[in-house]
């Protein structure tokens, strides 16, 4: 898992306290993916919101650091 979100579950209290070890594998696996899916909608809409847009330089390097920061490609 990713390391930001790691951070992320833990912030939401879904590490604390056990809770994360007491899930079973499918569960910890759809918690990762919808927490992916979120961060790939953001990216999308750095992506696609037009390249005509005097914006678009900057919503490009905003999408790359957002795909370091989370690891998702």
């Amino acid at each position: 898992m990713n390391e930001r979100i790691e951070h992320c579950l833990y912030q939401a209290g879904l590490t604390a306290q056990g809770c994360w070890d007491e899930l079973d594998d499918y569960a910890k696996e759809g918690i990762e993916k919808f927490a992916e899916l979120i961060v790939r909608e953001c990216l999308d809409q750095c992506y696609n919101r037009g390249m005509n847009d005097e914006l678009y330089a900057g919503q490009l390097k905003a999408a790359a650091y957002i795909e370091e920061h989370f690891g998702v490609e």
